[in-house]
This record gives structure tokens, C-alpha cells and sequence, in this order.
């Protein structure tokens, strides 16, 4: 199928993505509406990045801070030597008006130093490519594309994307920062400092092996809506041609 513009093809992005109920890391981002950018702006962030923050820590230990900071260097050395990640996800979906999750299925691929590929193969099909300052988005073989070069808040959001994918994300002028452990594995909870950040993401928090591989993503909205998206099958530093991140 030919390739179309995004916004012809699909109409109105907010009611699209709306009506659909499913968090995707971005659906367009013109910044022309500010309720288009509000709507993008979290969703965008919902991929990689997506995330819950619970006011009750029970069962879950603080960090001192020489703990804190020896998984903050684990993590950043398993971030700087790792070159590719594939790996499959489970994605929950939580809205308070709906008696369960949207429960989703799909994998993702990532390539240094700023390749990514995220796709639902269940219950739907459809895939977002990251590459070259350009967003490929396949819906069920209904293919469109958008230049996003020179944006910079695109630019800022895409490089939060791939160190979430990666772990290392441990900005502390971006996020206030706490540390725990539970079960075995290290929780990191995010807290935005910038106001306008928190109008789409109150915080979010990711879980660590003690590895210091990211094991779950979490996002908590305003609404108190999550996404939690769980990762399994992680596979690093194998070889993973150009080639994967085509339509």
C-alpha cells in the first residue's frame, strides 16, 4: 500500500487515538493544537516510557545513598555496553471506567544509538519506527510517515524514549528521584520538575534486575490511569541489521 500522509489518512489524531483506548508512543507531532500537542506529548512518552506511582511503598525498602548510587553505576555501565535489545512485551492498560486492562501484546528492537522499532502483533497489528528524524508508522499494513526534524521537543522526547529502553535514566535536574528495593529487584520512581511535564505523566517508575536491566515500565497519569508495560525475552548485543527497522 502506498505510503500517505499521516494526518489525511487518519483524520482527527485526538479523536483516533482517543476511540482506540491504547497508549502509542506518538501519534503526530505538528504542535500546531494544544490539545493535539497534550494528547501526543503522552503518548509519545506511554512507549517506552510508561509508567505507574503508588503513594503506599509497603513491602518495598529505601535505598541508602551508597545503594542508590551503586545501581545508578550499574545500570549507566549495562546501558553504555549495550548496542542492540530485542525483546517481547505485555501491556496493560488501566482505565478506571473499564472493569479490566486492555491487554496488548507485541516486541521491540533497538539499535544504537537511536534506532527503535515497537510493534502490537495481538490484538492488532501495528508498528512504529524511529529513524533518520523520521516517525514510520504501519497500521495494519496502512503506512505513513512524518519528518520530525528540527523539532526539538521531539528531539528531547526521543532521546528520554531510548534511554528508558536502555535504563539509563538518571537525570536529577529532569526528575526527582527515589530508590527502593522489593523482592530482590531495585524500583526507581520519577517525579517530573518540570510543570508542564506533569500535565501528562504525575510519575512514573521503573523496575531493575540486579543486573540493572529494565524488567517494567510504569506511568501514572494525572487521572490516575496507568500503563504497565512488562518485558520478557530480552536479548542484548546480538546482531541486528538496518534492515529490521523498515517498513
Amino acid at each position: 500500500m502506498p505510503m500517505t500522509n499521516y494526518n489525511s489518512n487518519l483524520g482527527n489524531p485526538i479523536t483516533y487515538w482517543h476511540n482506540r483506548l491504547i497508549p502509542l508512543p506518538v501519534s503526530v507531532f505538528p504542535l500546531l493544537i494544544k490539545e493535539q500537542y497534550n494528547l501526543v506529548f503522552r503518548n509519545y512518552l506511554l512507549i517506552f516510557i510508561v509508567f505507574v506511582f503508588s503513594a503506599k511503598l509497603t513491602g518495598q525498602t529505601k535505598l541508602t545513598t551508597e545503594e542508590a548510587n551503586s545501581l545508578r553505576t550499574t545500570v549507566k555501565q549495562q546501558a553504555e555496553a549495550t548496542t542492540t535489545i530485542t525483546s517481547d512485551f505485555t501491556q496493560y492498560k488501566h482505565l478506571d471506567f473499564l472493569s479490566s486492562d486492555i491487554e496488548s501484546k507485541g516486541n521491540l528492537a533497538y539499535k544504537a544509538p537511536d534506532l527503535v522499532r515497537w510493534a502490537y502483533v495481538e490484538p492488532f497489528s501495528y508498528a512504529i519506527i524511529f529513524k533518520n528524524n523520521t516517525l514510520y508508522i504501519n497500521d495494519n499494513g496502512n503506512k505513513s510517515n512524518m519528518d520530525v526534524q528540527g523539532n526539538k521537543i521531539f528531539t528531547q522526547l526521543n532521546q528520554l524514549i531510548t534511554a528508558s529502553i536502555r535504563g539509563d535514566l538518571f537525570e536529577d535536574d529532569q526528575f526527582d528521584i527515589a530508590y527502593f528495593k522489593k523482592d530482590g529487584n531495585y524500583l526507581v520512581y520519577f517525579i517530573p520538575k518540570d510543570a508542564q511535564f506533569v500535565e501528562f505523566i504525575k510519575a512514573f517508575h521503573m523496575t531493575f534486575s540486579p543486573a540493572g536491566e529494565v524488567m517494567e515500565v510504569k506511568m501514572i497519569e494525572p487521572s490516575d490511569d496507568y500503563t504497565l508495560i512488562v518485558f520478557s525475552g530480552r536479548k542484548v548485543n546480538q546482531a541486528l541489521s538496518d534492515a529490521h527497522f523498515s517498513q
